[in-house]
């Protein structure tokens, strides 16, 4: 049983208390004040979706600037620096000095002179780096998911309060929310279109992702570390770290998020000693306040059909959130086409120039936590409701953050990791 006078608190490492906030005026004031129309960005997390959220970032202004850089292992902020630098000779300036690692990286980037952050480590960490970031009073993207468990979820919330309060621009990377069609299709379907929803549909069906195998030397925290798609407490599973594109997309067609989910999952294929402990498939039923049902799918199996999308079924008709809808008032997107994922971030620029409210953590929040909702069900076999989930839901994260450090699974004497047995494993 872990021992909760040892934890460190929700946004805080066993370094100290989290970054007191340091105030300051926003970004358009800030770089007028002094004369210097600048922005300095801080990245955070160097794999691939950081290097591409920093070119992103970068894409949308000439005079933004990259001046610091985070990951917990510095070959791969150097390697990420390399690539960033050759892209954007003028707009990289991160000497050496301001190239850092290590479990508590982050706070040194929020320390550097940086006007916005870009959160982009494993989703484990992204409770407490958001909770650092919004207490130096930063502007803030993170990708998704924002949580990984009930006890990141409720800190997520309380975070984003205080970022309201401190009139904090804050996005996460969930793209669709910036792409003209989806944006479209859900408005009409939530404007009437396909008359009273009854029924809504998600896939993220694919064959998976990378593998890293174990290296000599590593320690098991590193090796779970450099391998984190395969482990809850980094990940979330791949229907937390993927399949939350197309929750929300149906959350943001209800308006809500569910009361209560039932689903079954296992290992069929993805069984190795590097596939850790998380399952290749997930099916389940999610429950509205209103009764209306998701049926919600996700897959990581090679040689298996591929799908992807969020479908709304109406009275009326039937909406698909890729820019389709058929029925009494059938319409088809023909506008332009943009890159959810570059789009996320000229929005997120316009708001800090114009000083709009902006704080995508809500929706985040809630998306990412209906998607453990569902890794919840799937793992116990139990029917879960959201408020049991959100108050009981287990912490999975470590006690310690250090390479030295246990992670909360180890594996066995065979080198296998426990996996959740449906009817055996608790939710709670």
């Amino acid at each position: 049983m872990k021992e909760p006078d040892k934890k460190p608190a929700r946004g805080e490492f066993l370094w100290g208390p989290a970054a007191a906030w340091a105030g300051g005026l926003g970004i358009a004031q800030a770089a007028h004040a002094a004369g210097d129309e600048k922005i300095r960005i801080g990245l955070v997390g160097c794999g691939g979706r950081g290097t591409g959220a920093a070119v992103n970032c970068m894409d949308v202004q000439k005079n933004i600037r990259l001046v610091a850089m985070a990951d917990a292992f510095k070959d791969r902020a150097e390697s990420s620096l390399l690539r960033l630098k050759k892209k954007f000779p003028d707009q990289v300036d991160v000497p050496g000095e301001r190239i850092f690692s290590g479990f508590d990286a982050y706070r040194k980037v929020l320390e550097s002179d940086i006007d916005l952050i870009l959160l982009v480590t494993p989703p484990g960490f992204r409770p407490m780096q958001y909770r650092a970031a919004v207490e130096a009073g930063k502007h803030i993207f993170m990708e998704k998911p924002v949580c990984v468990d009930a006890p990141g979820f409720r800190s997520v919330m309380e975070t984003n309060k205080t970022a309201d309060e401190k009139n904090l621009k804050v996005a996460v990377g969930l793209n669709s929310r910036h792409t003209p069609p989806c944006i479209e299709s859900i408005k009409r379907a939530r404007d009437g279109a396909i008359g009273e929803m009854k029924l809504l549909r998600a896939y993220c069906n694919n064959a998976g992702v990378w593998v890293r195998p174990r290296k000599p030397g590593q320690t098991e925290m590193e090796y779970q570390m450099r391998n984190w798609f395969y482990f809850v407490w980094l990940c979330g599973d791949h229907i937390v770290e993927q399949h939350v594109h197309l929750i929300d997309r149906a959350n943001w067609f209800m308006g809500d998020h569910p009361v209560r989910a039932n689903g079954q999952g296992g290992r069929e294929v993805r069984k190795g000693k590097d596939h850790g402990q998380i399952f290749d498939h997930h099916f389940v039923e999610y429950t509205y306040a209103d009764g209306t049902k998701l049926f919600s799918q996700c897959r990581h199996i090679p040689g298996a059909a591929r799908m992807g999308g969020t479908i709304a079924h109406g009275v009326d008709g039937v909406a698909d959130s890729s820019g389709n809808i058929t029925g009494k008032a059938p319409w088809q997107y023909d506008g332009p086409r943009v890159s959810g994922h570059a789009q996320e971030h000229v929005d997120w620029i316009e708001a800090i120039r114009e000083n709009k409210k902006y704080n995508e953590g809500w929706f985040g929040a809630t998306s990412s936590m209906t998607a453990v909702l569902g890794r919840m069900a799937t793992y116990s076999g139990k029917v879960v409701n959201w408020d049991d989930a959100v108050a009981k839901g287990p912490d999975e994260m470590p006690e310690k953050f250090a390479f030295d450090a246990d992670p909360p699974v180890k594996p066995d004497a065979a080198g296998n990791y426990p996996v959740p047995v449906p009817g055996v494993f608790k939710p709670y």
